[in-house]
């Protein structure tokens, strides 16, 4: 049954509705700070004003816009020179501080001028406005009187311009004047005169004053003086009191020193016999424990003789004792030292005697196999060089001319390395000369080839063998022309 009514639509609606209330008011909560005024408006006919507290802005209804409620600096100053009231032309500097006021009626008339503008264009309104009043009050006011009150110059700026401010909604917090300046340097004649009166004044009060002091100088000495006589009359009359005093009083001292002499001599005998008495006992107890005191050190000194002579006895008879065991130890280790010394060395000669024999049977060995092998090498060698010529003979004999022509092919790249390689070991040629087309390289280049056709010419003059025929004979100049041919293994 519960679930049921838990169930319920309407509940089910009332608690959507209360979660969208809940919602909508969450969304529309806003708190401002203490230097802001939220400014919400569009439900009511009159615009609310948060300041330094929370409120509810209902949502789609109303709208939120914000004023700055912090102060405002502004620089004033009059932009062309302006008579005062004696026609004197002067320029006006002051800092001014103002901001949008935070009393209600102030507040609405912001709202209305400034919502939403930004905070040069509230400074720039606000500086004509105060420039303008501070203009009013120059031509009203003398410039003495401006230069030497210029708190009464600002109040009055202040007092004027306030009202203009208020209708706009701004309050002036704070009003400095910084400076006057003039062109015909009046303000500071005006100083230069102020200062000549007041050093006139000076001067004046100075000399009055050094007079006051001469006059308070004399005055006071001459009471000084009155003063200093009284008292030296007075300290000499004193003085005679005090002369007679002392004398009664060093009459009556005499007598009682006199006294007093007497008994200390008395005193002083008695006391000295005292001490002669006293020193005799002391000397005797001085020397009674002098004498103990010396049979004491004796008792001592043997005893430690004593202690001493035993000691040194046992110290010497360890020492006699150790030393005996350690030649003892020294010599049983020494023994067997040499013992070992000499077992390793008979150990060494047998294996020295025994690497001998075996490194001589060894080389005999070595020499037999390497004396056979030789033999057999030079057999074997002998062998293939008669096999090697008998097979070259063959060849030469069955390919004839072109067994010839293909040795000369093959030492001809050896000929030509032989013939290069002096140019290789040249490392740098100095050419001086050359004719037209032949700058001297060429013929440095050229030499190889040169040198080469001479060689195949002396292999012509000394065997009959023309290689340049040969190496034409496959052409078709050599073999119609020339009639040459080549026999190979293939035509017979």
């Amino acid at each position: 049954m519960k679930l049921f009514e838990l169930l319920n639509p309407t509940v089910i609606v009332g608690v959507l509705v209360a979660v969208a209330l809940i919602g909508i008011i969450c969304s529309g909560y806003v708190k401002a700070s203490p230097d802001v005024a939220y400014i919400i408006s569009g439900y009511r006919k009159e615009p609310r004003f948060l300041i330094g507290r929370a409120g509810i802005k209902i949502p789609f209804l109303e709208k939120k816009d914000e004023l700055n409620l912090q102060l405002i600096p502004i620089d004033v100053k009059t932009s062309n020179a302006v008579p005062t009231a004696d026609y004197i032309n002067i320029n006006v500097d002051a800092a001014v501080n103002v901001k949008i006021s935070d009393d209600p009626k102030k507040l609405k008339l912001a709202a209305q001028n400034f919502l939403n503008k930004p905070v040069d264009y509230i400074c720039r309104v606000a500086r004509e406005v105060l420039e303008g009043n501070m203009r009013e009050i120059v031509g009203r006011m003398q410039l003495e009187e401006m230069v030497s009150d210029r708190q009464k110059f600002a109040e009055l700026v202040k007092e004027n311009a306030e009202p203009d401010l208020a209708k706009m909604g701004l309050d002036i917090v704070a009003f400095n004047v910084q400076n006057f300046v003039d062109d015909q340097g009046v303000i500071e004649n005006l100083g230069v005169d102020n200062i000549v009166k007041i050093q006139k004044k000076a001067a004046i009060s100075r000399a009055e004053s050094e007079r006051d002091i001469a006059q308070a100088k004399a005055k006071a000495q001459q009471e000084a003086n009155d003063a200093r006589i009284d008292a030296e009359t007075k300290i000499a009359e004193r003085n005679n009191e005090l002369a007679i005093k002392q004398a009664e009083l060093k009459k009556i001292s005499d007598a009682k020193k006199a006294e007093a002499d007497a008994a200390y001599t008395i005193q002083q005998e008695e006391s000295r016999r005292n001490i002669e008495i006293a020193t005799a006992n002391a000397n005797i107890t001085k020397q009674e424990k002098e004498i103990d005191l010396k049979r004491r050190e004796v008792e001592v000194k043997e005893q430690a003789l004593d202690a001493e002579i035993k000691k040194q006895a046992e110290a010497e008879k360890y020492a006699a004792q150790q030393k005996a065991d350690a030649d003892l130890y020294r010599r049983q280790k020494e023994a067997e030292a040499q013992l070992f010394e000499r077992t390793k060395e008979a150990e060494a000669r047998k294996a020295e005697a025994d690497a001998l024999k075996y490194q001589a049977e060894q080389e005999a060995s070595g020499i037999a196999a390497k004396g056979e092998a030789e033999a057999k090498a030079i057999e074997a060698k002998g062998i293939a060089e008669a096999e090697a010529m008998d097979r070259k003979a063959e060849a030469m004999k069955k390919y004839g001319q072109a067994a010839i022509t293909e040795m000369l092919v093959n030492v001809l790249p050896d000929i030509a390395k032989s013939v290069a390689e002096p140019l290789s070991q040249i490392d740098r040629i100095s050419i001086i000369g050359g004719t037209e087309g032949n700058n001297g390289v060429d013929s440095v280049a050229s030499n190889v080839p040169v040198v080469m056709a001479k060689v195949i010419e002396s292999v012509k003059e000394t065997t009959g063998f023309d290689l340049k025929e040969v190496m034409k004979a496959e052409t078709y100049d050599g073999k119609v022309n020339k009639n040459i041919h080549l026999v190979h293994e293939d035509d017979k």
